[in-house]
């Protein structure tokens, strides 16, 4: 299915309805469908929308939430991981300012970042997440060291990762923490980081490999879909892998169309609505600082993604 040259009216409509979402979706919608960078929406973000309103939740101690990882998604952790999703510009002092604590206090006797001061053993997941964030506003070079080395510590023979792999015997790397550390790679490398880079950029191709083998949800011994879950569209994501979530890291890393991505694309072609939408069909129970798009409506962030995924493969639904 190839896109023509020209739009079809349905889609201009859907884009319209999305410039009149909040300015980091407006800001993304210029910036990936229409191919217009617009530095003016990007520097609102942090003004208003979702974007003032996180920024507006840190507390005096320079956190979220009650610390770096608790409670779960109104930590620090998870509320980095939403500014940066919503594109908001990297130079945030105050936010710099938090991930330069987070790297004083939480960095365990395995190099990694600990989900707690006095934990030993540091999780990939949390690592690849922070990597994410972290090489996006920009941290200090040295500092993000002793976790590159902890995540290519933790690679696995299979080509993926696997947050319990430093907890116990573990054969076979996770799709979650296989695509948060992808992430992580993809904002090292975009944003100028050297250090252990080719390295990197190996374990990385042999980690989309391993996505790919799976067909992003088959078993690969059995060919069976592993988990229905993953065919679920949500957002945010959080930790999650879902076919969304690994096919929109694809457009943005600028990968090619490989036919082991074909039915992932046709999963999400189905799911698109009649009036040119795509819903949130799910969603990770626990408290969040305030709900963005509500479960079974229709979803102005996962229409642009889905938008931004066919736009990329060169796909689009038959209307």
């Amino acid at each position: 299915m190839t896109v023509s040259a020209k739009t079809p009216d349905q889609d201009r409509t859907v884009i319209d309805w999305l410039l009149d979402g909040d300015v980091s979706i407006q800001y993304q919608t210029h910036r990936d469908l229409l191919g217009d960078d617009r530095p003016d929406l990007r520097a609102r973000i942090a003004r208003e929308g979702w974007g003032a309103q996180l920024l507006g939740l840190r507390n005096p101690k320079g956190h979220w939430g009650e610390a770096f990882y608790q409670m779960k998604w109104t930590s620090t952790h998870y509320t980095l991981l939403d500014l940066k999703n919503l594109a908001i510009a990297p130079n945030l002092a105050p936010v710099q300012e938090t991930i330069a604590q987070v790297i004083q206090t939480h960095r365990g006797p395995d190099g990694g970042i600990v989900h707690a001061t006095d934990a030993k053993k540091s999780d990939v997941c949390i690592n690849g997440m922070f990597l994410n964030y972290a090489a996006y506003f920009g941290s200090n070079a040295d500092d993000l060291r002793s976790v590159v080395d902890f995540l290519l510590k933790q690679h696995m023979p299979d080509g993926g990762w696997n947050c319990q792999s430093n907890r116990r015997a573990t054969v076979h790397s996770s799709v979650h923490s296989t695509l948060s550390v992808l992430e992580g790679i993809h904002e090292y490398r975009a944003n100028g980081y050297r250090y252990q880079l080719n390295t990197l950029l190996s374990a990385g191709e042999q980690a989309v490999e391993f996505l790919l083998r799976h067909r992003l949800f088959r078993s690969q011994r059995t060919g069976e879909i592993f988990d229905p879950k993953l065919l679920m569209l949500t957002h945010p994501s959080r930790w999650r892998f879902d076919i969304l979530r690994a096919l929109d890291f694809f457009q943005l890393a600028g990968t090619g169309y490989d036919e082991r991505m074909q039915e992932a694309l046709d999963v999400l072609i189905k799911k698109r609505r009649k009036d040119g939408t795509w819903p949130v069909q799910a969603r990770h129970p626990g408290k969040v600082h305030f709900t963005m798009e509500r479960t079974g409506s229709a979803s102005r962030w996962n229409t642009l993604r889905a938008m931004r995924v066919l736009k990329h493969f060169n796909q689009r639904p038959v209307v």
